[in-house]
């Protein structure tokens, strides 16, 4: 029950279960509950909520339908916008978006916006039946079934177009399938809302490293009308310390794909082993580290701590993650940056040097500058560190691609509006242009990619 003024809480799994396991954390509202909480909704006259949507969902629209009872019309209502609503609802941080403009929240707790739009979603997968669209106002290649991808596809469908997605995995989803832990995504869902796109009309050809079996000129040679580039951001980075070739580290992005794609964790029943030691030490204070340091623990890891440069006030995960982290023992060093990986005789991680840091006037992030303070150097004994500092795009496509510009991080420069590149027919969206973000980002880029990919398309 919910406390007035009060979010209504979700329930989750105890977090001594859970950690011995890889199923879902939180499990979703019940129907009673989801009433609840959207009679909690104001439905302002000037809705606030929805300009906080990057993909423009009518929020007020569909909080109506569930406080009366019409879940599978909500669902509509949502889907109406949004392509992806089940993995939004569990991943998307609302508390930045949507909830962070609910006028509720002046004086109280927002509106859970994220977990009706969960609920809706889950309630209606089973139940619906895909309309059948003509395809007949042309062909767009898509490069990446991630969530860029696989919005600007399906928007696209929508519109009459007939789409082929390209992506270099064994399995479409980018980073919703090789970088979200089971335990906050499961792939079924994940699964569910790809096939209600596939049900589209859009085809996935899997398999498939566009730069390197086929370039882009070959697609519009093929006859594709217009190419949309959304690969991501899959090139891990790496502070460059000695130490980092030691046996025992891992960047996030190796470790959570072989645990999330590859099924490590299933190990030998799934041929991909993954090395965990009993200390594992995560460099970083984003969700990406909180995902690695919660695997690790769910991997037989001892100990988990998560080693940050700047403070608990700075951390960019979202607060959710972070008390998810807490509840299951991750602990955190904050304040604190490697400086040097330590290992033995034979080539194995024993430890990792860190100094102390204290924090300086904000930087160009808006967050306080962390500043190493001089002689504090200091040692952790680890035998595992893994690297969660971020990452940037595979050059693979853009370096086979002419006329296309980058930025000097590798991005691809586009029109903010568009998505347009610089090379005529090409639109891109997503982590390729902006560098690591939000799923709901991405999502909002191939959203506008969409559009303007069907007016280029009419206008030629």
């Amino acid at each position: 029950m919910s406390q007035e003024g009060i979010k209504h809480e979700m329930p989750e799994q105890d977090p001594i279960e859970r950690i011995n396991n890889f199923d879902e954390v939180a499990l979703g509202y019940d129907e009673e509950t989801a009433i609840k909480e959207a009679k909690r909704c104001l439905q302002c006259s000037n809705p606030k909520c929805k300009a906080g949507c990057p993909v423009e969902v009518d929020i007020p629209g569909f909080i109506q339908l569930v406080a009366e009872g019409k879940f599978e019309e909500a669902a509509k209502k949502v889907k109406e916008k949004n392509n992806l609503p089940a993995i939004c609802g569990r991943v998307c941080p609302q508390e930045d978006q949507c909830e962070a403009e609910c006028v509720v929240g002046i004086k109280d707790e927002p509106v859970a916006i994220g977990r009706l739009e969960r609920f809706v979603a889950d309630y209606t997968s089973d139940n619906e039946e895909a309309k059948e669209i003509q395809q007949d106002q042309g062909k767009v290649a898509v490069v990446g079934a991630g969530p860029s991808g696989l919005t600007a596809a399906a928007d696209l469908a929508k519109m009459g177009y007939q789409v082929t997605i390209f992506e270099a995995f064994h399995k479409p989803g980018g980073v919703l399938t090789y970088g979200i832990p089971e335990f906050r995504l499961p792939k079924e869902v994940v699964k569910r809302e790809v096939a209600k796109i596939k049900e589209l009309g859009v085809e996935i050809k899997l398999n498939q490293v566009i730069g390197k079996i086929k370039g882009v000129d070959e697609l519009f040679e093929e006859g594709y009308d217009a190419v949309f580039v959304g690969t991501g951001a899959g090139l891990p980075k790496f502070l460059g310390l000695e130490g980092e070739n030691l046996n025992g580290v891992y960047s996030a992005n190796e470790f959570l794909t072989r645990v999330n794609l590859m099924k490590a964790y299933k190990f030998p029943e799934y041929k991909t082993p993954v090395y965990v030691g009993d200390k594992v030490a995560v460099v970083g204070g984003g969700n990406v580290a909180m995902d690695a340091a919660r695997t690790a623990l769910r991997l037989g890891a001892e100990e988990s701590i998560i080693v940050y440069r700047r403070g608990r006030k700075e951390m960019p995960a979202r607060e959710e993650e972070i008390h998810h982290a807490q509840q299951e023992g991750v602990q955190f060093e904050l304040l604190n940056n490697p400086t040097k990986i330590l290992g033995d005789e034979d080539g194995f991680v024993t430890g990792m040097e860190c100094i102390r840091m204290e924090l300086g006037e904000p930087d160009d992030s808006g967050r306080r500058r962390p500043i190493p303070i001089e002689g504090s150097e200091f040692r952790i004994d680890v035998d595992t560190v893994i690297m969660a500092i971020g990452q940037s795009p595979n050059p693979i496509l853009i370096n086979d691609t002419s006329k296309l510009e980058t930025t000097d991080w590798g991005t691809i420069i586009t029109d903010e509006e568009t998505g347009e590149t610089t090379k005529a027919g090409v639109f891109a969206g997503g982590d390729v242009v902006t560098g690591a973000a939000t799923v709901i980002e991405a999502m909002g880029a191939g959203k506008k990619a969409a559009r303007s990919i069907a007016e280029y398309i009419d206008n030629r």
